[in-house]
């Protein structure tokens, strides 16, 4: 597949604007990866979070789009960013599903509402045949956004965390166009 050169733009849901990430981002999501309870979810996050680690991660953020690997989203409500959406590791039309948010942003059907809207973009705009994601088998809510979201479990896995320092179970799963 070659990587198509989509425009960096900004695209809305009922209640979130979901723009594409920019440097200035870095501080925000240190913030939010600052708190354990968010990082213990995510398996390539620092803990505790790492300014410089941040800083360099969001700085390559315009290359990956530019080169078709990656493209990621900073989620707003209300103009205030409340997480990050994406869409990695692309190739063969096949890419990684994933999301992150802030604690106060739990429970309110945004991480959904983002990654409905992602999958959209990546499948419509992108053009990718498939998806895949996965969640800490430790936290059943993302699981549940993802078969909510049509994906179907493949298997469980064992992962090293970042974030916790140990290995974890993860549950994956499988979306196809």
């Amino acid at each position: 597949m070659i990587a198509k050169s989509l425009p960096r733009s900004p695209f809305h849901t009922a209640r979130l604007t979901l723009r594409p990430t920019s440097v200035a981002d870095a501080q925000k999501a240190l913030e939010i990866q600052s708190d354990w309870d968010v990082a213990r979810m995510l398996a390539n996050a620092t803990y505790p979070a790492d300014r410089e680690d941040m800083e360099t991660w969001f700085a390559s953020h315009a290359q990956e789009w530019a080169e078709g690997t990656a493209y990621r989203f900073a989620i707003e409500q209300e103009g205030r960013m409340i997480g990050v959406v994406d869409v990695d590791g692309i190739a063969a039309g096949a890419g990684s599903l994933g999301y992150w948010l802030e604690r106060a942003a739990w429970g309110k059907g945004y991480a959904f509402e983002a990654a409905q809207a992602l999958v959209e973009f990546a499948f419509s705009e992108v053009g990718l045949s498939s998806l895949v994601s996965g969640h800490a088998a430790d936290n059943p809510a993302s699981g549940h956004v993802l078969t909510k979201l049509g994906f179907t479990q493949l298997d469980s896995r064992e992962l090293f965390s970042r974030s916790r320092g140990e290995t974890i179970l993860q549950a994956r799963y499988t979306l196809t166009r």
